[in-house]
């Protein structure tokens, strides 16, 4: 057996039992050793009766004086009732519905008991606390996350299973002894078992301490390995520089920031090796026409372009804007899984051919089919919605083509370089010209009339309007449902106006008609979940009305505003939320203060963690499991340090000595589902 072998192989496991671990997101002994408890149950300092307060979780060390008596009290409750004392007063335990829970306590035998003291008519009292003999060596009981078939008690008996295995296993520590050293840092074995079971509160700080520095240092490694791997020679050479000539036939002025994108990729370019680079900009910052500027240029050079959106409708108009920009030599295709099987087939010749300049599509370019005769540059848009393994794909078409990412999703400064630590990054932080900053108020419900009558008076102007809910359909909670909201608008206050619906629940073909119909202002006032979040421009659409704004984070909430504002009308932005939180209140007026996008995510980070940016690890990073990116920034930037020096010596981690490094490397990154190191 090996760290890496299934956990079903570990004594007391089997089949099952691997299955509900499997709930847990653990599937490997490895996984299993580094499933940490989320808290401990504290033993080691016990209170005397006589001086609890009832309301108060505490923990004591008394006698049993009485095997527990059984009392029924209706059919469905038995409660089990024994007296507990510790020499300094007494205490009446109570257990509910479990003889099996009151046989294991005694009489005259001293024990544990953690809970809630309640005030009983005869003195105090505590109702189905955890319990643990007084003779046992173990101070503190980890408490784990659970699923059904596993409580804490059994994850943490199968963990000391895994703990003994690890300690058997030859020494081989992930970190380097002189990286170790330097950071005053403890072994891997001892940090392993003090944090599963320690023995003092020192313990669990010296075992944290380790196992946080270690998931960044091998974190941070991995990112330079692969920024050192993507540095391979390209075939993709592109000396000479027509950008200028591209933005000299624009009827606008670029913005500073859009020239210094330009110039920064046309430079990357113009070197042997593949560009890797990410221009992070707020929505409606123009990064659209750099990705344009810099595809002129490689298609002037000699190359064929991908561009790579998330949804059929923004590919469309990704092709449309391409088409109005370019001059009419550069051929600019359209691969989306509706185009006809007919047309697929013409268009995937001309790319095979050489014959498509610039190919924009969905998932459809990733096909085994498409095949290009000399792809030099791929971009892709609103990366977060594709994983590294996606963007590996489309890549692989191509002999280390350049590869530009663009993203409207602002990242905290703080933040970007452990998502993205592998890419160069250009910042777009200046709108264009005559855009105007989107006005944004918050209010609550009571100010609905006012807000119904902002909107008619919008669509009776010939513009439109987006009212997004936390919810498609009702529940049991009080927030806002789209179906039912848009049904009882059209029926009411907006019965003479065009009202649409659109939610993630509906097929494919429905969503692309409604989308369609709104941006072709069959649709005045559009009803919608977040499914709007990544959408197509709809410059005649002015007004965002967010209701239960407090059901989102300030970044997402930001993302949804960009949904206005793209045109020529000062836009507005509406947030209803009734909560009294004082934080609340302090996170949407942040949105009412300022439209620039990073300062929204630093804002975002202070008050909510890092959470509701690495959630759901759409950026492509790796589950973190014990690190936390705004708690241990000091650690963060130690642990780059670190192995900044070991990647300095050790490109490819290939020596021995870092062996044990780059299997935790490549086991971290498997989860994004990248390739080896190899």
């Amino acid at each position: 057996m090996e760290l890496d072998s299934n956990v079903r192989y570990l004594k007391g496991v089997g089949e099952k039992r691997a299955k509900c671990f499997q709930k847990l997101d653990v599937e490997t002994v490895w996984e299993l050793l580094h499933f940490y408890p989320r808290s401990y149950l504290d033993f080691s300092s016990p209170a005397e009766i006589s001086s609890l307060t009832a309301g108060e979780n505490c923990c004591i060390k008394a006698f049993v004086l009485f095997s527990p008596t059984e009392h029924r009290i209706r059919k469905d409750l038995t409660i089990f009732k024994t007296v507990v004392s510790d020499g300094t007063g007494k205490l009446t335990v109570n257990i509910f519905n479990s003889s099996f829970q009151a046989k294991k306590l005694t009489e005259n035998n001293e024990y544990f008991f953690i809970g809630k003291v309640t005030a009983g008519s005869s003195g105090p009292e505590m109702s189905n606390p955890t319990v643990k003999p007084a003779d046992s060596d173990e101070p503190f009981s980890p408490i784990y996350p659970q699923t059904a078939g596993l409580n804490s008690n059994r994850i943490a008996q199968t963990i000391r299973n895994a703990v003994k295995f690890f300690s058997e296993l030859p020494s081989s520590d992930v970190i380097p002894d002189t990286v170790r050293r330097e950071n005053q840092l403890c072994h891997e074995l001892y940090a392993i078992k003090n944090i599963h079971f320690p023995t003092c509160e020192k313990d669990i700080e010296i075992a944290r301490r380790r196992l946080v520095f270690e998931e960044l240092f091998v974190l941070q490694a991995g990112m330079l390995v692969l920024r050192r791997k993507n540095r391979e020679k390209t075939s993709a050479f592109m000396p000479h520089d027509y950008t200028g000539r591209f933005i000299s036939s624009l009827p606008f002025t670029l913005t500073g920031a859009q020239k210094r994108a330009v110039t920064a990729i046309a430079e990357d370019m113009k070197r042997d090796i593949p560009m890797n680079r990410l221009i992070q900009g707020d929505v409606g910052s123009g990064k659209t026409v750099v990705a344009a500027a810099v595809m002129y240029s490689a298609v002037k050079n000699g190359f064929q372009c991908a561009f790579m959106a998330p949804t059929e409708l923004l590919a469309v108009q990704h092709r449309d804007t391409l088409q109005k920009m370019m001059p009419d030599d550069i051929r600019v295709g359209l691969l989306t899984g509706s185009v006809t099987a007919a047309n697929k087939k013409k268009l995937k010749e001309r790319i095979k051919n050489g014959e498509a300049d610039i190919v924009v599509g969905t998932h459809a370019l990733l096909t085994d089919d498409v095949a290009f005769s000399s792809l030099g540059l791929v971009v892709t848009d609103e990366q977060h919605r594709f994983g590294v393994r996606q963007r590996g794909i489309l890549s692989d078409k191509g002999e280390n083509p350049h590869v530009l990412i663009m993203s409207a999703t602002p990242i905290p400064r703080t933040l970007s370089l452990m998502i993205y630590g592998e890419l160069d990054i250009s910042v777009i932080d200046e709108l264009p010209k005559g855009r105007k900053s989107i006005k944004t108020y918050c209010v609550d419900s009571s100010y609905k009339p006012r807000v119904y009558n902002f909107i008619k008076k919008h669509l009776d102007k010939g513009l439109q309007a987006y009212m997004v809910c936390p919810l498609v359909e009702q529940n049991e909670s009080s927030r806002t449902a789209a179906a039912d909201y848009a049904e009882k608008l059209q029926n009411t206050v907006f019965s003479g106006y065009p009202v649409g619906l659109l939610h993630g629940k509906m097929k494919p073909k429905e969503k692309k008609k409604v989308m369609q119909d709104f941006a072709d202002g069959k649709i005045g006032l559009l009803v919608s979940t977040t499914v709007i979040e990544v959408g197509i421009d709809v410059p005649n659409a002015v007004l965002m009305v967010i209701e239960d704004a407090d059901c989102f984070g300030l970044s997402q909430l930001h993302q949804l505003r960009g949904r206005v504002g793209r045109g020529s009308e000062q836009s507005y932005c509406v947030l209803i939320s009734n909560s009294q939180s004082e934080k609340t209140k302090q996170r949407l007026g942040t949105l009412c203060q300022t439209n620039d996008g990073f300062k929204i995510a630093d804002a975002d980070l202070k008050l909510r963690g890092p959470g509701d940016f690495f959630g759901s690890r759409q950026h492509g990073l790796p589950k973190l499991r014990i690190a936390d990116l705004l708690e241990d920034m000091i650690t963060v930037k130690n642990a780059q340090q670190a192995a900044k020096s070991v990647i300095g010596e050790d490109e490819t981690l290939s020596m021995p000595k870092n062996a044990a490094l780059k299997k935790a490397v490549e086991r971290l990154f498997s989860q994004t589902n990248t390739t080896t190191l190899n």
